[in-house]
């Protein structure tokens, strides 16, 4: 019990550390290059705080075990909008660019609506199971590369949401890379210390595998973007923090659930419709909190909101045990 409380403790540390190196350092980035924060969260800092999702879920498919696979990314994804966002809102309101709006949070509700429609072969094709197939992993992963075609267009283009430039310390490009490659290894490590020594205390106090899935690992694997997100806002870079979010959520579904599926079928086991409707129902009311109160700014308020609600479906979890 000890160990995994020390385990605990010590991810949480380098998490912290590893996200505030890697906030500096690809800030840095994105003025050196002048390109936006938001696709420098779209990209280098959404898939570094998504290597956990990817190593543990790839892993998984390979062991056999689908259901800690998709259970790590549904609930990663849920955890992202609901808890990252909500508690990076509390911290510092954030204001949402047009183009985020109109372009980059609705990809985050159709890939949710495509994870569900993969997720039902029973009801929609009639078949004795459901499972993502190794076909749905490639169309995930063509999906993935459309995505990127996307943020590189953005990149090249600049901007197109425009705004004040927020005042990012440029470092020399030695240090940048150390930051950044420093940070994302204390992310990485750190969240595989926190999820080891989590589920070590769940086991211990008789937490089931299901809840350990949609729960501890997503919530530890995320906590490399929660670092990030609310570390970004403090530094007033609310660019890397909702792209980030974006970008990781994307790059869950698309890029680790298709590379998992293809590598081995993925059957739902005990993900059900409920935990399908809490992420596509997130991920709507992500792009709703963007509108409501103050428009294109998610308001302390809204950001309670979603904390609450993640508190609420963590409820419901832990009372269907």
């Amino acid at each position: 019990m000890w160990m995994n409380l020390l385990l605990l403790i010590g991810g949480l540390a380098l998490i912290l550390i590893g996200a505030n190196g890697l906030t500096d350092g690809a800030a840095s980035v994105a003025k050196r290059f002048r390109i936006s924060d938001l696709v420098i969260g779209l990209t280098i800092v959404a898939f570094g705080t998504s290597a956990p999702e990817l190593v543990i879920s790839v892993l998984s498919s390979l062991q056999g075990s689908a259901e800690m696979a998709i259970g790590n990314v549904v609930g990663s994804n849920i955890f992202n909008v609901l808890m990252i966002i909500g508690c990076t809102a509390l911290v510092l309101p954030i204001q949402v660019g047009q183009g985020t709006m109109s372009k980059e949070i609705p990809l985050v509700i159709l890939s949710a609506l495509v994870l569900t429609c993969f997720a039902n072969d029973c009801i929609l094709d009639g078949g004795s199971r459901d499972i993502i197939s190794r076909i749905d992993g490639l169309v995930l992963l063509g999906f993935f590369l459309i995505f990127m075609r996307y943020t590189f267009a953005i990149a090249r283009n600049g901007n197109e949401d425009g705004g004040e430039e927020q005042k990012v310390k440029e470092l020399p490009a030695w240090k940048s890379a150390l930051y950044i490659i420093g940070g994302l290894a204390g992310l990485i490590f750190g969240g595989q210390f926190f999820v080891d020594g989590a589920c070590g205390i769940a086991r211990s106090l008789g937490v089931s595998d299901s809840i350990i899935g949609l729960t501890l690992v997503a919530g530890g694997t995320s906590l490399p973007e929660l670092a990030t997100s609310v570390t970004a806002a403090l530094k007033k870079n609310p660019g890397i923090a909702i792209g980030n979010v974006i970008g990781s959520n994307l790059f869950n579904v698309f890029f680790v659930l298709g590379c998992s599926a293809s590598l081995s079928p993925l059957p739902m086991g005990n993900i059900n419709n409920i935990d399908m409707a809490v992420l596509v129902g997130s991920s709507i009311l992500f792009w709703l909190v963007g509108w409501f109160f103050k428009k294109r700014t998610i308001t302390r308020i809204e950001g309670g909101l979603l904390v609450v609600c993640y508190i609420a479906y963590t409820a419901f979890l832990i009372s269907q045990q």
